[in-house]
């Protein structure tokens, strides 16, 4: 009987620390995070301007695309590696696998913000890393969960991304919320499958996204940086 306070004490705490964990990282992940990302498209406005992306089905296959064989998934590759290896060679191994001048930007300035506020917040030394792998060090720093951290990563993502298309016009918003409740059990695959992933898992298929990227750089008129 003298056990059963402290073990209905720890009982009590744990949700706690996990809800916590969730909030944190939502907080991580928000908008209102200072990384910028409303300012990047990932190529989708030059995919818009060039009529590829043009309804509602057009842009979820495109985001479809990013979460099965593009940018989405290597991000998600990218994030578990940095959780689990080295974060200095990971984050080397992400700019060299950037496949444009704005890809390199987009992740490299909004890593850096990210680290800044990280640094000024939680007091980590961490510093100039792309944007999955600060986010991944930060979730191994915070003992996060990693499988949750991705899931969230890449929801937060598509999210940017259908802002965007909002922004530009292809959907309104409710078409936008309904697309991200269609891609929603894709988060938890990817984030599933990326668990314990190492370089031999970092690959991208997406070739029309990075092809609109490449053209975005030269672009006349352009609302994003990317």
């Amino acid at each position: 009987m003298d056990t059963g306070g402290p073990i209905l004490m720890n009982m009590s705490r744990q949700p706690m620390n996990k809800n916590t964990d969730v909030l944190t990282l939502t907080q991580l992940l928000s908008p209102s995070f200072p990384v910028g990302t409303f300012a990047y498209s990932h190529g989708l406005e030059t995919a818009v301007s060039d009529g590829i992306v043009n309804s509602a089905d057009d842009l979820q296959n495109w985001l479809l695309d990013l979460l099965q064989h593009g940018g989405a998934r290597s991000d998600a590759v990218l994030l578990n590696m940095a959780y689990a290896r080295d974060c200095e060679v990971v984050d080397a191994q992400a700019r060299a696998f950037a496949s444009s001048s704005e890809r390199l930007k987009e992740t490299d300035l909004q890593g850096a913000a990210f680290c800044d506020t990280v640094r000024a917040i939680w007091g980590f030394d961490v510093r100039q890393l792309t944007y999955p792998v600060a986010v991944g060090r930060t979730a191994c720093l915070l003992a996060f969960d990693v499988e949750l951290t991705t899931a969230l990563y890449v929801q937060s993502s598509v999210g940017n991304l259908i802002a965007a298309a909002m922004r530009m016009s292809v959907v309104g918003q409710t078409e936008g919320q309904l697309i991200h409740a269609d891609l929603k059990p894709h988060f938890a695959i990817i984030a599933e499958e990326a668990c314990g992933a190492s370089i031999d898992d970092l690959n991208s298929n997406a070739w029309m996204a990075d092809i609109m990227s490449m053209r975005h750089e030269t672009q006349y008129s352009r609302v994003f940086r990317s």
